[in-house]
């Protein structure tokens, strides 16, 4: 009986470490395609989770809000920031800074039916 409350513990940090994997490939691929579409370039290995907060969802369930922050360059030169908002695995919304203002994507906020 005393060993059930480690392993709980230990599946527990399993689980989690694994969901953030899978929806920092869902940031990951979100901010690719909107710089894509964009015209500007994604510069690799910078999409890292900036916040992680609980929200609730369109159909009312709490939900982790996680915040990637990403950087990009307009021409190979400077560096700037963006930003994607998960709710779950949904991405809601693109942030990209740019020097003549920030832009802002929102996103199909249909949820899918593993999203949650």
């Amino acid at each position: 009986m005393d060993a059930i409350i480690p392993f709980l513990v230990l599946s527990g940090i399993v689980w989690f470490w694994l969901d953030a994997m899978k929806t920092k490939e869902i940031a990951t691929q979100a901010a690719w395609h909107a710089c894509r579409e964009l015209g500007v370039q994604l510069l690799d290995q910078t999409v890292s989770v900036a916040s992680l907060k609980l929200r609730r969802n369109q159909r009312g369930r709490l939900v982790l809000m996680r915040i990637y922050r990403f950087d990009f360059s307009l021409e190979g030169v400077e560096r700037l920031q963006g930003r994607a908002v998960l709710y779950g695995k949904i991405v809601k919304q693109i942030h990209l800074d740019q020097p003549d203002g920030m832009i802002i994507e929102e996103t199909d906020n249909t949820p899918r039916p593993d999203a949650d």
